[in-house]
């Protein structure tokens, strides 16, 4: 089995473990060049390693800011995607793992961020402490510099009472690491599952305020607190033989009052091209902004979901991908993404929208659905879409087997994918590599199938008279009904078509056995990559990606199941 996981996620650990060495490199490098480098040699006298503790962390901190915005530059993701020739087999699933490594990035930056706090607030207090009559030697030397003209000081805390607080404050360094801490802690919480389950809009929100974040990160350097000394003191102050004649610097000649000056920022060089990548992403969704969406259909299904058929000059999509919504009735700065529900076939591009939180709630309500009157078209509400974007299911062509696996409202990202199939169906010159596609969706309510039963019935009905009837094998999974059902479904069970679907397929009560499920698929298709696409709960996401490697061959040409989730 660890055979199977490394085959599947190989890649993806490989990955993983390049960022994690090159975190240890840059840590190690910077930690080990403030502790011998020399011109640090009098700040440690007062600091001791804390100060390469707080400098490599910094470092680390600047290297996970730059790379924190690039996974989720969505444009940029969706342009490498299409290059075929950059982007082929494991390289392309890792593509829809950039909100995960968008979190790995965050979580490298919460651990730097508080090494880096917790180092300076030693310094700050050794800073204070050698300003104190107990302070002795070369230290109590070294705070005092700076009392006299023509000295440059190297303790930041002028005198021991100070309150370091305060003192910090009144700097540019106190004030924006401040702003740095809050804005990562507010960021931070406000991004846990309970956090944006329970509302998106304070997620979405707080999560902006990495706009602060990046500002004061910029300027967090320019104060220059931590002070080494300059190369031209350090060609006339021989660290070797001063170090112990500090009450003879003002007298000796070989040894003149060291000078010190503040390191050059650097931060800003790091996050300069990530910020320009991820500004233009906002000036290309300004852009979009601008175009009209012309709303062309709605239609109000059972179990809260919304239809809409758009129309918008030069879109282009794929099966598979997703745009952002924006509806300024409800909100000018929110965005939420939505799966693409038409074939690029079609004239028009459709999404389904469940009523799940506060905004989508308000848009259903906007638009007159959940039993209320639909709205008159010139009375609809102004929608601006974004993208449309790439996502794993836009994969599934790619493989000769596919296993689309839909829970609950997760079956829209497949809409599009069999629609699509239709249409390749009934183009008899477009060569497909697929060539068997199995679709399980799993729904606790009877009334969600209605939406759905249409297009599985036209695509049942056209396989059937090409002779393809083979090519899709779909299975629909009922896990909610109440009495009132069970005494209908009975009754109606020895019907040639379906009692809830009017498919000829039946629907089956309960939950899959997907251990039997993926071992007669695994039998059915030896020596093949089959690919495994799932839309729904985290739960059942954990299932699946057991039963791809428990079922994936050790062998190089046995059967192997590549797991890839839908996630925006």
């Amino acid at each position: 089995m660890m055979g199977c996981w490394i085959l599947n996620e190989g890649l993806s650990l490989i990955l993983v473990l390049s960022w994690l060495g090159v975190n240890l490199y840059l840590f190690i490098d910077m930690f080990y060049w403030y502790e011998e480098e020399e011109s640090f040699h009098y700040t440690r006298v007062i600091l001791g390693s804390t100060l390469a503790w707080a400098r490599a962390s910094a470092l680390c901190l600047n290297f996970n800011c730059m790379l924190i915005l690039i996974p989720i530059s969505r444009n940029l993701i969706s342009f490498i995607r299409g290059t075929s020739i950059c982007c082929r087999g494991p390289w392309r699933r890792q593509l829809d793992k950039n909100l995960k490594f968008h979190k790995l990035v965050a979580y490298g930056i919460a651990v730097n961020a508080t090494i880096h706090v917790v180092a300076h607030f030693f310094n700050l207090e050794r800073y204070r402490w050698s300003q104190s009559k107990e302070a002795q030697g070369l230290l109590a030397a070294l705070s005092k510099l700076g009392n006299t003209p023509n000295e440059s000081y190297l303790n930041p805390i002028r005198t021991f009472p100070m309150n370091t607080t305060t003192e910090l404050l009144r700097t540019i360094a106190g004030v924006t690491g401040l702003v740095i801490s809050l804005a990562l802690v507010l960021i931070m919480t406000s991004s846990t599952e309970f956090i944006r389950q329970a509302s998106y809009e304070l997620f979405w929100c707080t999560h902006h305020v990495f706009i602060v974040f990046f500002l004061s990160l910029a300027i967090h350097g320019m104060g220059r607190i931590v002070r080494g000394q300059t190369q031209d003191s350090l060609s006339l102050h021989n660290i070797t033989f001063c170090r112990d004649r500090y009450a003879e610097w003002q007298t000796v000649a070989q040894c003149p009052v060291p000078q010190f000056s503040g390191k050059e920022p650097s931060a800003w060089k790091w996050i300069l091209g990530p910020v320009v990548l991820y500004a233009c992403e906002r000036i290309i969704r300004f852009w979009r902004f601008q175009q009209e969406v012309v709303i062309t259909k709605v239609v109000s299904h059972p179990s809260g979901v919304l239809e809409l058929h758009m129309k918008k000059r030069g879109f282009k999509m794929a099966p598979g991908q997703y745009i952002l919504v924006q509806c300024s009735a409800i909100s000018s700065l929110e965005w939420h993404p939505f799966t693409l529900t038409s074939a690029p076939q079609e004239d028009f591009f459709s999404v389904h929208i469940r009523a799940a939180g506060d905004w989508t709630a308000a848009l259903l309500e906007a638009f007159g659905a959940e039993g209320r009157a639909l709205q008159e078209p010139w009375r609809l509400p102004r929608l601006a879409v974004d993208g449309p974007f790439g996502a794993a299911l836009t994969d599934v062509f790619h493989y000769p087997v596919s296993v689309c696996i839909a829970a609950g409202i997760g079956v829209t990202p497949f809409a599009a994918l069999l629609k699509s199939i239709w249409y390749k169906c009934s183009e008899a010159q477009t060569p497909l590599k697929l060539s068997k596609v199995y679709f399980y969706w799993i729904c606790r309510d009877a009334r969600a199938f209605e939406w759905f039963a249409d297009l599985l019935l036209s695509l049942e009905t056209r396989m059937s008279e090409q002779g393809k009837t083979h090519f899709l094998s779909y299975h629909i999974f009922l896990t909610g009904w109440d009495e009132n059902q069970a005494v209908h479904i009975a009754l109606h069970w020895d019907e040639n078509t379906d009692v809830i679907t009017g498919l000829k397929q039946k629907t089956s009560y309960g939950r899959p056995n997907w251990n039997n499920e993926f071992k007669q698929i695994a039998y059915s298709h030896p020596s093949s990559s089959i690919g495994v696409f799932f839309c729904g709960p985290k739960a059942l996401s954990r299932t699946l990606q057991k039963m791809c490697r428990l079922y994936s061959s050790a062998d190089p040409r046995g059967v192997h199941f590549y797991y890839n989730k839908e996630s925006f």
